[in-house]
């Protein structure tokens, strides 16, 4: 066995250079994999510019029909026969306790900070998650969306649905024309969506085409989930249970349970499939709040981390003395329970279950000429729940527009599902009392005048 283990990190499509750069030096990757390309994007040309750029760089493996000079083709390593034997496996001694997967967390500070998922917290956790999830021997688990990311990875994901003997059907994309086939043609039972893809599904005309009677849950996570969209699905897919998941990668995972009555599983996410897991909803100086009022969720449980990779800094505010993880999301106990999601106190924009980090955002646009103080902040949207909405206070004699940020944005090297997807302009910001920015004012005066505009 080698003397020291790599574990992967899960990067996600939209990353670019920018992102995978940190990441290649923060974690002191030895190898990126990626796709040759997605739509007029080369991963390979800039995997190629990483390689030259960060020397401990040297192994690149691209999932690709062709060969590429220097590169390990990742299809056809997977299509070749192994080289070592299942003894060869056996003999490989494993750290239960030490990291298997590097996680991103949602990031407010700028880049993603890293998650170290121990062997003994993921298997734990996807355990769990797959008896909360009804997984049963010779299921179906349909994935269509990103699977570096922790819930369809682990939560219960491909890793739950193995482990109770089931099966996991890849996607291309999650567009209906993908989805909805492979789910009549390989008997699906379970779908792990975000609240955008199913309502696309749900109002696609060829919803009605397709066979669905597979369909026993409908999982939701990645953003609030609202109740007509839950009533819809049920309505539409008859078979199905539609199940809301809370969770971060950072560990602690909830569901609604499935036997619950449909008023309390379309409001809440449930409580904690672990009865170990120890949640506490406190307000501003960390003190708890009382039965129904809403409080900050702290968490600290077998499964959720201890702390940040390399960040001794950020974990020292990301925790409490006594260890609970302070993770920014607001939330009430609900009678039954449960809890039920009434935002959040981190500085974050959750685009289609997306986490954008505004500062990492407002700190790129802040380098154009044109810029000379910015603010983003969320915007509703029917479909994705929020967009970016960038405020923005011009320099001097100039006139930026939301082309010319977002190229300069591109040439940085920043994700385009980071991107800002409206311009205001101001002189000034709205100030809070304590002379800080008020992103609250800000929020509010967009989401009034995106409401106006849907009634003209």
């Amino acid at each position: 066995a080698p003397a020291r283990r790599r574990r992967p990190l899960m990067a996600l499509p939209p990353h670019r250079k920018y992102e995978i750069g940190h990441f290649v030096d923060f974690a002191e990757a030895v190898g990126y994999a990626a796709a040759d390309r997605a739509g007029d994007f080369s991963f390979v040309e800039m995997a190629r510019e990483l390689e030259r750029e960060h020397l401990k760089l040297r192994l690149l493996f691209i999932l690709s029909d062709r060969d590429h000079p220097n590169c390990l083709n990742l299809r056809q390593m997977m299509r070749a026969a192994p080289k070592a034997s299942a003894e060869d496996l056996e003999k490989i001694d494993i750290d239960p306790d030490a990291p298997a997967v590097f996680q991103l967390s949602g990031g407010t500070t700028g880049i993603p900070k890293i998650i170290p998922r121990t062997h003994n917290d993921y298997i734990f956790n996807s355990v769990g998650c797959s008896a909360a999830n009804d997984m049963r021997e010779g299921d179906g688990l349909l994935v269509c969306l990103p699977i570096g990311h922790n819930f369809p990875l682990a939560s219960p994901g491909i890793q739950g649905m193995f482990i109770r003997g089931g099966r996991v059907i890849l996607a291309e994309s999650p567009r209906a024309e993908h989805v909805l086939p492979l789910v009549a043609k390989e008997r699906v039972t379970h779908l792990e969506l975000v609240p955008a893809v199913l309502i696309r599904l749900l109002h696609d005309p060829a919803l009605k085409n397709h066979d669905l009677s597979s369909v026993r849950i409908v999982n939701t996570g990645g953003q609030r989930l609202q109740p007509e969209t839950s009533a819809l699905c049920e309505k539409l897919i008859p078979s199905c249970t539609v199940q809301e998941v809370f969770g971060m990668a950072e560990g602690l995972v909830t569901f609604n349970r499935l036997d619950d009555p449909p008023e309390v599983r379309y409001e809440t996410i449930g409580p904690p499939w672990c009865e170990d897991d120890e949640i506490r909803l406190v307000d501003d100086d960390g003190k708890e709040v009382a039965p129904g009022e809403v409080g900050e969720l702290t968490v600290r449980g077998p499964y959720t981390l201890r702390g940040y990779f390399k960040a001794p800094e950020v974990n020292a505010r990301a925790f409490s003395p006594d260890g609970f993880y302070l993770s920014g999301d607001l939330l009430r106990r609900h009678p039954s329970g449960g809890y039920v999601v009434e935002g959040r106190k981190k500085d974050l924009i959750n685009r289609g279950g997306e986490k954008i980090s505004a500062e990492e955002v407002e700190n790129m646009l802040l380098g154009h000429e044109a810029v000379r103080n910015v603010a983003c902040v969320p915007m509703p949207d029917p479909v994705l729940g929020e967009r970016t909405c960038a405020f923005v206070i011009p320099a001097p004699g100039t006139a930026p527009t939301l082309e010319a940020l977002c190229a300069y944005l591109t040439a940085q090297g920043l994700a385009k599902f980071k991107m800002p997807e409206r311009l205001e302009i101001v002189t000034e910001f709205p100030l809070s009392p304590f002379g800080k920015v008020s992103k609250k004012d800000l929020a509010e005066r967009i989401a009034r005048i995106v409401n106006s505009e849907k009634k003209k």
